[in-house]
């Protein structure tokens, strides 16, 4: 039997993306059964997008990432819940691959991939697509023991975000929340970054010093966070040990 697909789509004050975002989602060979999108308190034509896509609107007055990813993620209907950001443009094959990658794989609970910038400088795509990313679902994935979650572009089981939405620190806003997801998945869980299973995603992150260095400190807010928590290398030492046990490798899965 096919499992039913949600698509969960959180926007602030963004809507000439999002109308870009849902109309790659209606283009889509296999359509969603339901797009959520997340109204994160906007003051811009987000909620009248939304509707006149068909979506349905969710609205999270608390601001922040991921208190409006949670928001979404609770709210939707669906067997397994796709997570876009409003500048995420997906090819017409995204839900599609997704759908097979789960009915394949019954120990798959969260399927994730990377970015493919297009927009920015040449020098911030480069940044962005040659150091950014490799570093994360490289050098991050190794040190966890285990692959990462790309906010951007990511589906998670319901019954898997169900386990784990009350350890994921989603009332902070200063959390990266797909570090803060990747951080709190339970050793075992099935987690999977199929780098070829990319979405197109804005380079507006990249677009100055002071952003950039925003997102850093998120991140180091985010590990320092969990990591008083649980130690880092004591999750990572978990981790290897599953692995171990059933001789799965860890790394992306090329196709």
């Amino acid at each position: 039997m096919s499992c039913t697909i949600s698509v969960v789509v959180p926007s602030y004050n963004d809507a000439p993306m999002l109308e870009r975002c849902l109309l790659a989602l209606e283009a889509q060979t296999r359509r969603p059964d339901e797009i959520v999108v997340v109204d994160n308190g906007s003051t811009d034509a987000t909620v009248d997008v939304a509707a006149a896509h068909g979506a349905r609107v969710v609205t999270e007055l608390r601001r922040g990432i991921p208190q409006a990813t949670s928001a979404g993620l609770d709210a939707a209907a669906g067997d397994v819940v796709g997570r876009l950001d409003a500048d995420s443009v997906p090819p017409s094959s995204w839900v599609a691959r997704v759908e097979r990658a789960f009915e394949a794989d019954p120990g798959l609970d969260v399927l994730s991939g990377p970015g493919e910038y297009y927009d920015g400088s040449a020098l911030q795509r480069w940044f962005a697509s040659n150091l950014q990313m490799p570093l994360y679902y490289g050098l991050v994935a190794w040190f966890l023991g285990h692959d990462v979650v790309f906010g951007s572009n990511f589906a998670i089981r319901a019954e898997a975000w169900r386990a784990i939405r009350g350890v994921v620190h989603r009332d902070d806003r200063e959390v990266h929340d797909d570090l803060d997801i990747t951080l709190n998945l339970p050793p075992g869980m099935g987690v999977r970054f199929d780098d070829s299973l990319a979405v197109g995603v804005s380079a507006r992150p990249f677009s100055s010093w002071a952003r950039l260095g925003r997102n850093y400190r998120m991140a180091f807010y985010t590990f320092a966070m969990n990591h008083r928590e649980d130690s880092l290398l004591a999750r990572r030492r978990r981790w290897i040990e599953l692995r171990r046990g059933t001789g799965d490798a860890i790394g992306t899965l090329r196709r």
